[in-house]
């Protein structure tokens, strides 16, 4: 294979790489913002819960109702979170990145070839001329 075309599909698994990274990176962002919108919810409940307690004391079972769904919304916000941050690189991006590890190897191969032999070819063209 030709240089270019170590480039070319170096170039193409270096693409499919940063696609899958942003499609990740997106992912995890909207997994953030609905974590943050369930945080903000379980903070309204537990103050609703608070102020149930604190308006109709302990034996209302208005409390108990909002203190119950602020801790479901607090869980809930803690599995997304936890989701968002543990996104690790999927099987095509890992792929892609060897490719293009691959094909930039072969590149820097095809190169030091090249230099090495017109190198030989230069010493071996300065022999000859001084005979």
């Amino acid at each position: 294979m030709r240089s270019a075309q170590f480039a070319r599909i170096a170039a193409e698994a270096e693409g499919v790489r940063l696609r899958r990274l942003v499609r990740r990176m997106v992912l995890r962002a909207v997994l953030g913002v609905i974590a943050l919108l369930f945080l903000l919810g379980a903070i309204v409940f537990a103050h609703i819960a608070v102020w149930y307690w604190l308006r109709a004391g302990l034996g209302q079972s208005f409390p108990a109702a909002a203190g119950i769904l602020g801790g479901a919304d607090v869980l809930v916000a803690i599995i997304l979170g936890f989701a968002a941050t543990r996104s690790s690189p999927s099987r095509v991006e890992l792929e892609a990145l060897e490719v293009r590890r691959r094909a930039i190897t072969a590149i820097g191969g095809t190169f030091s070839t090249a230099g090495l032999v017109i190198a030989v070819l230069r010493i071996v063209a300065n022999l000859r001329r001084r005979g």
